[in-house]
C-alpha cells in the first residue's frame, strides 16, 4: 500500500470515530419501534422506515414454495425489507418474490435494482444505464413483481463514463409518473457516489459493508450530510462471519487479508462474540447497523435457523463502545484504492 493510501486509511479511520459519536444523536431522530421486536429507520429523507434487519433475495432458490415460505417467516419476525434485482436469475428471482408478497404488497417495502441487459445465453448480460432502456427495464420488473409499484428503484452498478444526468432523468421521470417511489444505488466507487450525491435524490446508497470491509466508513460522513442512508449488503461476508468460517476459509483469503490474516481475524473475532454472547453473525450484523446512518443490512437466508439468527440481531442492545473499539483494532479500516 503506497504512503498516501495508508495516510488515507488513518484519516478515515480517525474521522470514523469522531463521526460515529457525533451522527449517532443526529440519526436517532429517525428511529422508531416496529411491532414487538423489530426497530424501523427512515431510509434517508424518504418517507419510508425499513427493518433495521432487512432479506436479501438473492440467497433465494429456485423452488418458489421454499421462497414463500422463508419470505412469510421473515416477515412474522417484523421484516419488512426485500430486495431484488432483475439479474438475479433473469428475472425468475423477482418472479418468486412478487409471487410470495402478493398478498402482503402494503406490509412490506419492495426494492429491486436494473442497468443490467440480459444478453445471449444463460449469464449473458451488458451494462445500459440508459434513460430509454432503465425505463423499459422498469416496467419489465412491475410485470415480474406483480405490482403497480415499486418502492426503491436502484442503480445496479455503474461507471464514471455512464450517462449520469440521463440516468438522472430517467428516475425523476418515474418517481413523477408514480411507478417508482424513490430511487437510489447500487455502488461501491467513490467517485459515483459523489456524483449521484452532488447531483441526484438518491435516499440510499448500497455497499458492501461488514467487520471485513470497513472501507464504506471512509465516506459516511459525506453521506450522512446529504442525509441519505446506506444499506449494508454482505454484512457476514460470504458466510466468513459466521461460526462456520472455517468451511469458508481458502487460500486466496478476502479483500485485503491474506489466508493468514483472515484466519487470525475470524478467530479473535469468534473469542469476543463469545464473551459477547453471541454468535459471530449476530456480532457481525450488530456491528452495521449500529452505525447511525445504515438504515438496514440485508443478509440472506436459505434456511429458517438462518434467518432467525438474523432476526434475533435486532433483539440484541447496541454493542458496547468498547466491543467497538475492539472490533475495531482487530479488523482493518481499508480505503477503496480504485475509483476514487
Amino acid at each position: 500500500m503506497s504512503a498516501a493510501a495508508v495516510s488515507r486509511e488513518q484519516q478515515s479511520c480517525e474521522k470514523f470515530r469522531g463521526f460515529f459519536k457525533s451522527a449517532n444523536a443526529f440519526f436517532h431522530v429517525h428511529k422508531k419501534e416496529w411491532g414487538g421486536r423489530m426497530k424501523t429507520n427512515r431510509l434517508g429523507d424518504s418517507e419510508l422506515y425499513v427493518s433495521e434487519i432487512g432479506f436479501g433475495c438473492m440467497s433465494l432458490s429456485k423452488n418458489h414454495n421454499e421462497n414463500e415460505k422463508i419470505i412469510h417467516q421473515a416477515i412474522e419476525y417484523g421484516i419488512n425489507f426485500f430486495d431484488t434485482a432483475d439479474l438475479y436469475d433473469r428475472g425468475l428471482n423477482e418472479a418468486s418474490v412478487g409471487k410470495a408478497l402478493k398478498q402482503k404488497r402494503q406490509q412490506v417495502i419492495l426494492a429491486t435494482k436494473g442497468g443490467n441487459e440480459w444478453g445471449d445465453g444463460i449469464d449473458g448480460w451488458r451494462w445500459n444505464p440508459s434513460k430509454c432502456y432503465l425505463k423499459a427495464a422498469v416496467k419489465k420488473s412491475l410485470q415480474r413483481l406483480d405490482t403497480d409499484y415499486i418502492d426503491l428503484y436502484q442503480l445496479h452498478g455503474g461507471t464514471i463514463d455512464d450517462p449520469v444526468d440521463e440516468t438522472i432523468e430517467a428516475f425523476e421521470e418515474l418517481v413523477k409518473e408514480g411507478v417508482v417511489r424513490y430511487y437510489g444505488i447500487s455502488s461501491i466507487r467513490p467517485n459515483v457516489i459523489k456524483t449521484y450525491l452532488q447531483k441526484s435524490n438518491i435516499v440510499s446508497i448500497m455497499m458492501q459493508y461488514s467487520l471485513l470491509d470497513r472501507r464504506p466508513e471512509e465516506w459516511t460522513d459525506l453521506i450522512g450530510e446529504k442525509n441519505v442512508s446506506i444499506i449494508a449488503r454482505g454484512p457476514v461476508a460470504k458466510g466468513l462471519l459466521s461460526n462456520k468460517y472455517k468451511e469458508k476459509l481458502s487460500e486466496k483469503g478476502y479483500l485485503s487479508y491474506s489466508a493468514d490474516e483472515l484466519s487470525r481475524t475470524l478467530e479473535a473475532l469468534r473469542h469476543i462474540a463469545d464473551d459477547s454472547n453471541l454468535s459471530l453473525q449476530q456480532l457481525a450484523i450488530r456491528y452495521c447497523i449500529d452505525h447511525p446512518i445504515v438504515a438496514t443490512a440485508i443478509p440472506g437466508a436459505s434456511q429458517s435457523a438462518q434467518l432467525a439468527d438474523n432476526a434475533s440481531v435486532s433483539e440484541i442492545p447496541p454493542l458496547a463502545e468498547e466491543v467497538r473499539r475492539k472490533l475495531q483494532q482487530i479488523t482493518k479500516c481499508a480505503v477503496y484504492e480504485q475509483h476514487r
